[in-house]
């Protein structure tokens, strides 16, 4: 059976689909659920946003593990990279607005083919969590 529910989109990633805010991403570590892949880390609320997108995303690589900007800078951009390829995963399957950031909590540099396999998966966690948990409250 096939999802009524599909989106036609371009792989973008644009300013209203980042996350920036200041008041979100505090209320996202406060209250917020992850789900982890090694080696990326989702953490996620549902909340709503002034983004007429579903979801609003915010990459980061932790100074502590690479030290020059030049390495946190290109994790960063590969990170976008794949998940602007692969929203739809997200897109297609969320009812109510999201907040996440994803971020790379291994301390070696992974291949980009690599990082877009741990990506989808971590995708497709998020997205079965947040059912089992909509079906919970149902």
């Amino acid at each position: 059976m096939f999802s009524l529910k599909f989106v036609k989109m371009r792989n973008t990633l644009g300013t209203q689909e980042r996350l920036k805010s200041k008041k979100l991403i505090e209320k996202l570590y406060s209250e917020g659920d992850s789900v982890k892949t090694f080696p990326l880390r989702m953490m996620y609320v549902q909340t709503a946003h002034t983004s007429e997108f579903p979801c609003q995303v915010g990459v980061s690589v932790a100074k502590r593990n690479y030290k020059l900007a030049v390495d946190r800078n290109r994790l960063k951009r590969l990170m976008r990279e794949t998940y602007r390829l692969q929203k739809e995963i997200v897109y297609n399957n969320l009812d109510v607005p999201y907040v996440f950031m994803i971020s790379y909590i291994g301390r070696e540099e992974i291949k980009y083919e690599d990082l877009y396999l741990k990506m989808e998966k971590l995708l497709k966690l998020f997205v079965d969590k947040v059912k089992i948990k909509a079906d919970e409250n149902i």
